[in-house]
């Protein structure tokens, strides 16, 4: 099975090279795609630098930030496009999501279309968030399980794997968020399309170094949303 692991960064210079020797050595067999938003940190600098060892990493460097859900689009019509593989998996860049839950992702791959490290099923959770952080998160997830009606216990989820035949059935261009609200959107059409779901329990780490990128607009974002993407269905 040929699987792909992308990575979206913009200034993560500090996380990058520490999380592709892991994602490496937990999954040695897997392409690793990372699309950079031009990082002003030389992000990109040190992935070319990994690239002399890791003939598996492979770099896409966009002019300019555009958000974190037009980088995952970007990533799966490229590899839709020009590589032939049967799952792509999606993860954050600061180590919020551990490699050690990808082996057991692309295993249930075999069966499911859609495999979500979750935080909101029994065995999942957070561990570094301030009170307010886990409130905010857990509220939004309820909140967009109420409107959109698909029955996902972690909407927001970023590391989820998904296979080839579920994401040639997306029409992609219909993903209008560029911060996390996207994943609502992306797993209610993958939902809205017949996906066979399942959610596995994580841990979701505090980033490691740097700063967060959630900010007043992505809130807001993730507030219009689940109601945009409970549109989708009637599409």
């Amino acid at each position: 099975m040929r699987r792909w692991i992308t990575i979206p960064t913009y200034n993560e210079r500090e996380n990058i090279g520490t999380l592709i020797q892991e994602v490496a050595r937990t999954m040695p067999d897997a392409q690793i795609l990372i699309v950079d938003d031009n990082s002003p940190d030389g992000t990109a600098d040190a992935i070319r630098c990994l690239q002399r060892t890791n003939p598996n990493l492979h770099l896409h460097v966009r002019e300019c930030k555009k958000g974190l859900g037009s980088a995952y689009v970007d990533a799966f019509r490229k590899l839709l496009r020009e590589e032939e593989f049967e799952t792509v998996t999606t993860m954050d860049a600061d180590f919020s999501h551990s490699p050690c839950y990808l082996p057991k992702m692309h295993a249930l791959a075999a069966e499911y279309d859609m495999v979500i490290g979750s935080r909101y099923i029994e065995g999942g959770g957070s561990q570094g968030w301030a009170r307010r952080r886990r409130l905010l998160s857990a509220s939004a997830n309820s909140y967009a399980r109420l409107v959109t009606e698909v029955p996902v216990k972690d909407l927001t989820a970023g590391f989820v794997t998904f296979r080839r035949s579920i994401l040639e059935k997306l029409p992609l261009e219909r993903i209008h968020s560029s911060g996390y609200a996207y994943t609502i959107e992306l797993k209610c059409l993958a939902i809205f399309a017949g996906a066979r779901a399942k959610e596995i329990p994580i841990i979701f780490e505090e980033r490691r170094e740097g700063n967060s990128k959630l900010s007043l607009r992505i809130i807001r974002e993730g507030v219009y949303a689940p109601w945009y993407a409970r549109s989708l269905s009637d599409r």
